[in-house]
């Protein structure tokens, strides 16, 4: 068989398998209701943890919506059902819900999870296609996935359950980023390596403090200018009235264009840019480089109060992977 039609054969499987897939959470879609808020309403007001359990490929799942939980500002982790029964049953409190998932809603080690959860009240909220199982019948509250069968062509491996399971996590998942007003700066706590760190990552992280910070008064002579932007090392110096507020900026560009003689004995006042464009230390680093890259500029000073408390460079933001 030719690559061509090899191809043609390999693309008619997977059409399939999507469109099937599609039609399942169409139909999942369709079939919310009420369950979905009283779910959601534990979630939100519980003291302890969010519990996930599940056996095979919805503890795959489980494990998964429970890392999205713990990073958007739900505390949340996945406990093994046969783990459980073998000493991890104690790692569930009173303060916790428990969600399982099981997608034929019969799996045997799910049995004592259930028992703990009925002998000490913790609330038990059941994702299943079957609602006439023991978990769809032990659950306080049904999370119900479409029996629309599996797009495995022997209707067995589990694909459009564990698509629709997961979806369904996702849902519940954006809807309490929702309700409690998750931030992007909350996202940030969460997540500070990788690239989601660096894309999340504050003015404040990058930011020159202190005596890194090219800073004169706006009567310093260019003479002195000169001096302080060589040694920093910024390419920028940013000048201060008596107050301590920032009145005005110097790049390297501008001391190259407008440097002589005379220039020299001059003070910074009359040559600087004043009102210059300036961040605050909790903006984003992306936004920082957006105004840069806007502004065709390489430096921001950090402002509170009017006062400069850092600098920012735009090799800063490169290095840091900021794009």
């Amino acid at each position: 068989m030719e690559n061509k039609e090899l191809f043609e054969k390999d693309k008619k499987g997977a059409c399939r398998t999507i469109d099937m897939e599609i039609d399942t959470l169409k139909i999942l879609k369709e079939n919310l209701d009420i369950s979905l808020t009283k779910a959601l309403d534990l979630m939100q007001n519980v003291k302890g943890r969010v519990i996930i359990t599940g056996m095979g490929k919805s503890g795959h799942i489980g494990k998964k919506i429970a890392a999205s939980l713990a990073s958007t500002g739900t505390p949340s982790f996945f406990v093994h059902p046969a783990e459980a029964s073998h000493g991890d049953l104690g790692m569930i409190t009173d303060d916790d819900v428990v969600i399982a998932i099981s997608n034929s809603g019969e799996s045997k080690e799910l049995v004592d999870i259930l028992n703990y959860c009925k002998r000490f009240g913790i609330p038990l909220i059941s994702i299943t296609k079957n609602a006439d199982s023991s978990l769809g019948k032990a659950g306080d509250i049904l999370l119900q996935i479409p029996n629309n069968g599996e797009a495995c062509p022997l209707g067995l491996a589990p694909t459009n359950s564990t698509t629709a399971t997961l979806v369904l996590g996702d849902v519940l998942t954006t809807c309490l980023m929702e309700r409690k007003g998750f931030t992007k700066l909350d996202f940030n706590e969460r997540h500070p390596g990788g690239k989601l760190g660096s894309i999340l990552q504050k003015v404040s992280d990058l930011m020159h403090t202190g005596s890194e910070m090219p800073i004169l008064k706006e009567n310093s002579l260019m003479q002195q200018v000169l001096i302080e932007m060589t040694s920093k090392r910024l390419g920028c110096v940013g000048f201060v009235n008596d107050s301590g507020e920032l009145t005005g900026i110097l790049t390297d560009g501008d001391l190259r264009r407008c440097l002589s003689a005379q220039a020299l004995d001059k003070p910074a006042f009359e040559i600087m840019t004043k009102n210059p464009k300036t961040v605050e230390k909790d903006l984003m680093a992306s936004a920082a480089m957006k105004i840069m890259n806007d502004k065709k500029i390489t430096n921001l000073f950090v402002l509170e109060d009017k006062k400069p408390i850092g600098v920012i460079h735009i090799h800063d933001l490169l290095t840091a992977g900021i794009i």
